[in-house]
């Protein structure tokens, strides 16, 4: 099929596909789906890239996107990059001090912008910043407060055009290149100020052939988007379905997605572990309130299921006769109904951004739903390795992508080389040599290469933590345990350079107050709740449980459970949910201390 630059490959799908749709979403009045065809998709480009150059904008010059998950926000995407600009995504979340930093610093001239929080922010930076010139917002509803450098995306593009902006248009196109930037993408900045990962045609383009070759994915799938498209996970994702002629559905409102999910029922769908963590503690739940008969029939088929799929069909070995037939009975009266959480049709769902744990893996599989764990970072346009159909190995992030090599260097680190890895730092040349040797990316994350050429993850480098004995304690395998338990939303494993290990807790606190009715539990707030000493006592049993299979060294002590969630608001984790582990030990010093205290 052949990637182009982004001009040519969406014209290109533009014509195949004509009024089939492209994208979908949900009106602010209608309940209803509303489709953009591949033929609106295009023109609306075209607009957007010739207003664009209307207004100035030279090749190679950044353009910022500060807005939630919107077809606008694809279509300004494209646009951008259409004309040989640098698309700048932005998280909806980031604070005023966040983009003032990403404006300055990749020298933003007009910023896209979502709803009325992502404009304020926007329009109070533009009265004293030397580079924002001009704000365009996506929703009509945003009031503009007569701001002389706001405008409407609608009438942004809804303007005559000259001749020559058509000219230059077209020129553009013509000599646009693979190795022409792409996309200017800022990391979270768990350890510091954020950088500014570079991306190129190149890196998309190998990165989406790559995927075709290990993906099974056709014009006929359907693809649910709810994770945000300023992530290079959700937005390379967004780039491949429109590279296969898959129809997306953008689920603008998160909280939503288990009803969006049911209406709209795709075969495919990106996540991230948390989503499959919530489901299985829910499940989990509700099994546990079941009737001994429906227990059984679960318990039965989930044995079937794990039988069925993940030692006969996982590792390509023949399904006999009776198991087959047995099979036929547990999907009829289990399997289907848990396939029916996810809409019923799901194909495949592609998990990253964080480890999940080999049980849960094992679990989803065991009734049909095919989880491809992989594992990337931004510098490597996404993915650096993922599940193939058939033998995969449930603890590991499976094989590199197709074109991807993988080496383990010193401390463990994980080492790529390919043609997804960036062209390195913005305006950063210090910071690029520091993660480039001999060729290869140094990741920062800790694993190994098992002897099927699985890739493993253990750690993250940076965050491993020693204690004051001299032990290492890896915080992500401790916290990827324990998350999995209904009662416990968020955890921050404590211990470097201490003397044993810690924990903040912030349980679930819908969970948490159902338990306490259930109990007779009185209290008045959460606070008092979370003190009450047979919640403490409940919680001690649960992490007594969890931690059974972990060293004694690596086990958490004490802990102490939290009367809110950690935020992105508050600067305790990232826009991608990552803990920001040294804003949490500072904010929480005095809690932290007195678990120490003898």
């Amino acid at each position: 099929m052949g990637y182009k630059h982004i001009g040519g490959f969406i014209k290109e799908r533009a014509a195949k596909y004509q009024q089939k749709n492209a994208l979908y979403y949900k009106g602010k009045t209608t309940k209803d789906w509303i489709g953009i065809s591949w033929i609106a998709l295009e023109e609306k480009m075209q607009k957007t890239s010739k207003a664009l150059v209307h207004f100035g904008i030279q090749e190679h010059q950044n353009i910022a996107i500060f807005s939630q998950n919107k077809p606008e926000w694809i279509i300004a995407d494209l646009a951008i990059m259409a004309i040989r600009g640098v698309t700048v995504p932005l998280y909806a979340t980031n604070s005023k001090a966040e983009v003032e930093y990403i404006v300055n610093d990749a020298e933003i001239s007009v910023l896209f912008v979502g709803e009325q929080e992502q404009f304020d922010k926007a329009i109070e930076l533009s009265k004293t910043n030397k580079y924002l010139k001009l704000i365009v917002a996506f929703d009509t509803k945003i009031d503009l407060k007569n701001a002389a450098n706001a405008v409407y995306f609608n009438d942004f593009i809804e303007q005559p055009f000259t001749k020559s902006v058509e000219t230059e248009l077209q020129k553009r196109y013509y000599e646009s290149e693979l190795d022409d930037l792409a996309s200017i993408i800022y990391t979270s900045g768990t350890t510091g100020e954020p950088k500014g990962v570079m991306l190129n045609h190149h890196n998309f383009s190998e990165v989406l052939e790559a995927h075709d070759y290990d993906l099974n994915v056709t014009d006929e799938d359907t693809s649910l988007g709810f994770l945000p498209l300023s992530h290079v996970y959700e937005r390379t994702w967004v780039l491949f379905c429109l590279y296969k002629g898959v129809s997306i559905y953008i689920n603008q409102n998160p909280k939503l997605i288990a009803k969006v999910i049911q209406e709209v029922k795709p075969t495919l769908m990106c996540t991230v572990p948390r989503i499959f963590e919530k489901i299985y503690a829910a499940i989990d739940d509700k099994s546990k309130e079941a009737s001994p008969i429906k227990k059984k029939f679960m318990v039965w088929g989930l044995k079937v299921g794990n039988n069925y799929y993940n030692w006969h069909k996982r590792i390509d070995k023949p399904v006999p006769f009776i198991l087959k037939l047995k099979y036929k009975i547990a999907h009829k009266l289990v399997l289907s109904t848990l396939q029916g959480v996810f809409g019923g049709r799901i194909k495949f769902m592609p998990c990253g951004g964080a480890p999940l744990s080999k049980e849960l893996v094992k679990f989803f599989h065991s009734f049909g739903l095919n989880i491809k764990c992989g594992y990337g970072l931004t510098e490597t346009t996404a993915t650096v390795s993922l599940f193939s159909d058939t033998n995969f190995e449930f603890n590991s992030a499976g094989k590199p992508l197709k074109g991807t090599q993988v080496k383990i260097g010193e401390n463990n680190e994980i080492l790529v080389k390919g043609p997804g890895v960036m062209q390195g730092y913005y305006k950063k040349p210090e910071e690029t040599a520091k993660v480039f040797k001999n060729g290869w990316f140094c990741t920062g994350d800790a694993g190994k290469i098992d002897e099927k050429g699985n890739l493993i993850i253990t750690d993250r480098i940076k965050d491993l933590m020693k204690t004051s004995g001299g032990k290492y304690i890896a915080p992500q395998k401790l916290e990827t345990a324990l998350i999995n338990d209904s009662f416990i939303e968020q955890i921050a494993v404590i211990g470097d350079q201490q003397k044993y290990v810690t924990a903040l807790a912030v349980p679930s606190f819908e969970n948490l107050k159902e338990y306490a009715l259930k109990h007779k539990i009185n209290f008045n707030t959460i606070e008092e709740l979370i003190a009450h000493n047979q919640i403490k006592d409940m919680f001690e049993k649960r992490f007594e449980e969890l931690q059974r299979e972990f060293s004694v060294f690596e086990k958490i002590k004490k802990f102490t459970l939290l009367p809110k969630e950690f935020s992105i608001e508050a600067g305790e984790i990232t826009a991608t949910l990552k803990l920001k582990r040294k804003v949490i030990e500072q904010r929480y010093h005095e809690l932290i201390k007195k678990m120490y205290a003898e």
